[in-house]
C-alpha cells in the first residue's frame, strides 16, 4: 500500500475520532470519582449524618461540621475514605477519636486517611470546614446557594443541589446509592432575628450567648444527600394535621410571615387533596415519622425531604412558565410534582443520576393523575396531550451512561411521563395499574434503586414482558415508526425504525375497540369499509405513524 495513502488513511481516521469526541465527551477523572462506587467508596457504608453548620448572610460564606457515623463493610479495605466536597469550600480539619489525620485533595474530592478498622465494627468521624460556596444564580437548576432579599429585605437563605451534588454545601458520600441508613440531624445557627428550617422534626431551638439561636431538626429516615436541605428567613409555622391511610400526619406550612393567610387560604387546601391523591395511587405517605412540611423559598420548588421547597406564588399554574394549557392553570403544579416525589426520589431513589427518569417521569406522570383525582380522565388525557404532544425531543436516550453523574436533560421530564402513562394503556385495567404502583412503592420503600430492577418488578407485578418496550423507549433514542398501507380494506402494518423484539399492543381510529398487535414483521387485517382512509394512532401511544403503498 502506497505511503501516501496510508497516511490519508490515518488522517481520516483520526479526523472521525475527533468527530466522535466532539459529540461523546470522555469522562474525566473528577467525573468518575463524583459519579461511581470508587475504591474509596466501597468499604464504608453511612449509618448517620449529624451536620452542624452557621451561614453567614453578609460574606455569603458557611462555617460547618458533619460527623459521619459509618460502617466498614469490606475487609482488607483500602485505608483512604473518599469524601466529596466541592471548591471553594475547604476542609479544615478532620478528627477520629479526636485525633487529627492527614487529608489528601483532588479538585472536589478529599482523601482521608483512617487508621486500619475491622469489618462490621462502626465509627464517626468529624470533619470540620468553611468557605464560600457556590452561589446560585438561576435555583434550583444550577446548584448551589441562594442569598436572597424577602420582600421587605430581609435575608433569606435556600438552596438546591440535585444535579450539581449535595457535596456544594457539605462533606458527604456524594453517590446517590448510599443513604445514611439512621437518618440524619442538621443544627443551624441564625441570627436571633431569623428564623432556620431543617429536614424532618424540630428537636430543640437553643439561645446562645453571641446573639444567635440554634434551631436542630431531625430525620429517623433515610434520605438521599440532595434532599438535606435548610432555609434561613423571617419564617413562621401554621402546624395542620392531616387524616391520611396511616393515621395523623402532622403537615406544617413554614412561609415568610407575611404570607401567614395564605396558608389557610389557599396552600393547606391545595396540599391535602394532593395528599389524598397519591395516598390513593402510590401507598401512605412515606415519612410520618418525619411529618410533612412545605417552606416557602425564593425559586419555584424542589422535593427537599419532608421540606419541600415551594415557590409558586401561592396561586394556581407554574410560575415563570412559557405555555400554561387551561388544565394547567387548574392546579398547583409545583404542590403537586414536589409532593409526587416524596414517593418517587425520595423514598424511592435512584442510585445512579443517569437513571432520574424514574423519579421526574413518575412525578409528570402523577400531575395527570391529580388533574384526573379532580376533573374526570377527559380532562387528564387532555392536560397529557397539551404537555407532551410534539414537545418531547428525541435527542439522545433518557438513560445515558453509569458512573459518571450523567444527567439524561430536560427532556427526561416529558418522554419519562409519556412512558408511565403509555404503561397504563398497554395494561387497561386502572385498578391492576393502580395496584402495581403501590407494589412498587412497598417493594422499593425507602430503597435506593436501578432502573433496571424496577423495569423487571413492573413487569413481573402486571405479568407482562415489558423489558422490549423499556429498551426502547429509555434506552434508544428513537420512538417506533408505525408503518401501514390499506388496500381493499385490507390494513397491513408493522413497527419499523425500532429494536428488533419491539412488541407494544395500540389502537387506531380505524380498527374501533380492537387492539393491534404488531412487531417488525408485517401483519394484516380486514377492516370495516369507511370512507375515512386516513389512519391515525391514539395519543395513549407515543409513536410516529407513516403510510407506505
Amino acid at each position: 500500500m502506497p505511503l501516501r495513502f496510508l497516511l490519508f488513511l490515518l488522517i481520516l481516521i483520526c479526523h472521525q475520532a475527533g468527530l466522535f469526541a466532539q459529540s461523546v465527551s470522555v469522562p474525566s477523572r473528577q467525573d468518575t470519582l463524583k459519579g461511581s462506587i470508587t475504591k474509596d467508596r466501597e468499604w464504608w457504608d453511612i449509618k448517620y449524618y449529624a451536620l452542624a453548620i452557621e451561614p453567614d448572610f453578609g460574606k455569603k460564606t458557611i462555617q460547618g461540621k458533619n460527623s459521619i457515623t459509618f460502617e466498614v463493610i469490606k475487609s482488607n479495605h483500602n485505608r483512604f475514605m473518599q469524601i466529596d466536597l466541592q471548591e471553594p469550600l475547604e476542609i479544615d480539619s478532620v478528627l477520629f477519636k479526636q485525633q487529627k489525620i492527614a487529608v489528601e485533595k483532588e479538585g472536589n474530592v478529599w482523601f482521608l486517611k483512617v487508621p486500619d478498622l475491622k469489618v462490621k465494627s462502626q465509627a464517626t468521624i468529624d470533619i470540620f470546614y468553611s468557605g464560600a460556596p457556590k452561589e446560585s444564580t438561576n435555583p434550583p437548576w444550577d446548584g448551589g446557594i441562594s442569598w436572597k432579599l424577602d420582600s421587605l429585605g430581609r435575608p433569606w437563605i435556600t438552596l438546591g443541589s440535585q444535579l450539581i451534588g449535595a457535596s456544594v454545601w457539605f462533606p458527604c458520600k456524594l453517590h446517590q446509592g448510599d443513604e445514611p441508613d439512621n437518618g440524619a440531624s442538621l443544627a443551624i445557627s441564625v441570627p436571633d432575628t431569623l428564623v432556620a428550617v431543617g429536614n424532618g422534626r424540630l428537636k430543640s431551638r437553643i439561645v446562645n450567648s453571641n446573639g444567635t439561636v440554634t434551631y436542630k431538626w431531625h430525620v429517623v429516615n433515610p434520605i438521599n444527600n440532595y434532599g438535606l436541605a435548610f432555609y434561613v428567613g423571617k419564617y413562621v409555622r401554621v402546624p395542620e394535621m392531616y387524616k391520611g391511610e396511616k393515621g395523623n400526619l402532622s403537615t406544617d406550612y413554614w412561609v415568610i410571615d407575611y404570607n401567614r393567610e395564605k396558608v389557610h387560604s389557599y396552600l393547606k387546601n391545595e396540599v391535602d387533596k394532593t395528599l389524598k391523591t397519591f395516598e390513593y395511587w402510590f401507598g401512605p405517605y412515606p415519612f410520618y415519622e418525619d411529618s410533612f412540611k412545605m417552606v416557602e423559598a425564593p425559586y419555584p420548588g424542589m422535593e427537599h425531604q419532608s421540606a419541600i421547597a415551594y415557590g409558586n406564588g401561592f396561586k394556581l399554574g407554574r410560575i415563570n412558565a412559557k405555555y400554561l394549557s387551561t388544565w394547567d392553570l387548574k392546579t398547583d403544579r409545583l404542590v403537586v410534582h414536589e409532593v409526587a416525589h416524596e414517593w418517587f426520589g425520595n423514598s424511592i431513589t435512584t442510585k445512579d443520576i443517569t437513571d432520574r427518569w424514574l423519579q421526574e417521569g413518575f412525578a409528570g406522570y402523577a400531575e395527570e393523575l391529580f388533574i384526573e383525582s379532580q376533573y374526570g380522565k377527559k380532562a387528564a388525557k387532555e392536560f397529557f396531550e397539551a404537555r407532551t404532544i410534539c414537545r418531547i425531543k428525541n435527542t439522545e436516550p433518557i438513560i445515558r451512561r453509569y458512573g459518571i453523574y450523567e444527567d439524561a436533560g430536560g427532556h427526561m421530564y416529558l418522554k419519562g411521563w409519556t412512558i408511565a402513562h403509555m404503561l397504563r394503556a398497554i395494561v387497561d385495567n386502572d385498578e391492576q395499574f393502580r395496584k402495581m404502583l403501590r407494589a412498587v412503592n412497598r417493594e422499593f420503600y425507602h430503597k435506593t434503586v436501578n432502573s433496571i430492577e424496577v423495569e423487571r418488578f413492573i413487569g413481573k407485578t402486571l405479568g407482562k414482558n415489558l423489558q422490549p418496550f423499556f429498551n426502547q423507549y429509555l434506552r434508544e433514542k428513537d420512538i417506533p415508526t408505525f408503518e401501514y398501507s390499506i388496500r381493499d380494506n385490507i390494513l397491513r402494518y408493522r413497527f419499523s425504525n425500532c429494536l428488533s423484539d419491539f412488541v407494544m399492543p395500540i389502537k387506531t381510529n380505524l380498527t374501533s375497540d380492537k387492539w393491534l398487535n404488531p412487531t417488525k414483521d408485517w401483519k394484516e387485517l380486514r377492516i370495516t369499509p369507511t370512507s375515512n382512509s386516513s389512519l391515525s394512532i391514539d395519543s395513549d401511544f407515543y409513536v410516529n405513524v407513516k403510510r407506505v403503498e
